[in-house]
């Protein structure tokens, strides 16, 4: 248990150092004024008659933006006018609403101010069969009027149960989304790519093994990993950071 201990503490002291280090942060402003504008990364309806399915990831709000992110997944079924969005979306439990929420929108608006990443790109054929999968694992959702920050429900909990429902995405969720290991009651359960196979104490504790996302480990809803294919590292607070650029041979002279 000491060595485990130990092995932990080293893993957060080098997400402290690299967050401090890593220049993007969420900035600090209010709700109502930051930017909601698209990202440009999305390819406009109007031009792109194939189906589409996107997952984006941006840091959240405010301070939370420190620790994590918020996650999204946007579709565009063949030859449609638009994408739909669905998210969850934690305010709306304020207002004694479902946080769930499926609505048409500009896929990748940026969240609050921060800049959205694209996670996930998938078009073409067989494509509208894994969105009317989305969409009907969407409307299953377990916890549809719950939202808690941490450990979870919460928007990237809704967006690892699709992609459990939908394997065939291959979905490799970064260790700043967090609640994605959020299980509920259960205790032992499918990796959220659908892969694999993962064990977990209210997102609180536990372990992962896929052939999708690697090797993880999880202490009080912080990600710690290892990826082989491509090899990287996964760290909380920071993210997934590639060690390929680190094993390239080295040239004869």
């Amino acid at each position: 248990m000491k060595r485990i201990a130990i092995f932990f503490s080293i893993l957060l002291t080098l997400g402290v150092v690299l967050i401090a280090a890593t220049p993007h942060r969420a900035q600090a402003q209010y709700w109502w004024n930051a930017s909601r504008e698209p990202a440009g990364i999305a390819p406009d309806p109007a031009t792109t008659p194939e189906a589409v399915v996107q997952v984006y990831g941006a840091r959240a709000f405010s301070w939370r933006g420190y620790l994590g992110i918020h996650t999204w997944i946007a579709v565009k079924p063949t030859a449609a006018e638009s994408f739909t969005i669905y998210e969850v979306i934690g305010w709306m439990q304020r207002r004694k609403l479902p946080v769930v929420v499926i609505y048409d929108n500009v896929p990748d608006r940026r969240w609050y101010g921060n800049m959205p990443e694209l996670l996930l790109d998938k078009r073409g054929e067989g494509v509208d069969a894994l969105i009317a999968k989305i969409d009907e694992a969407a409307r299953n959702y377990p916890y549809p009027k719950n939202y808690t920050i941490w450990p979870g429900p919460n928007s990237n909990t809704f967006v690892a149960w699709i992609s459990r429902a939908v394997p065939e995405l291959q979905l490799d969720l970064p260790p700043t989304a967090i609640g994605k290991d959020y299980l509920g009651y259960k205790l032992i359960g499918q990796a959220p790519s659908g892969s694999g196979f993962q064990v977990s104490l209210f997102g609180l504790m536990g372990v992962l093994v896929s052939e999708v996302e690697g090797i993880e480990f999880n202490f009080l809803g912080l990600s710690f990993g290892v990826d082989l294919d491509p090899p990287a590292i996964k760290l909380p607070l920071v993210g997934r950071k590639e060690l390929s650029g680190w094993f390239q041979p080295v040239a004869d002279n």
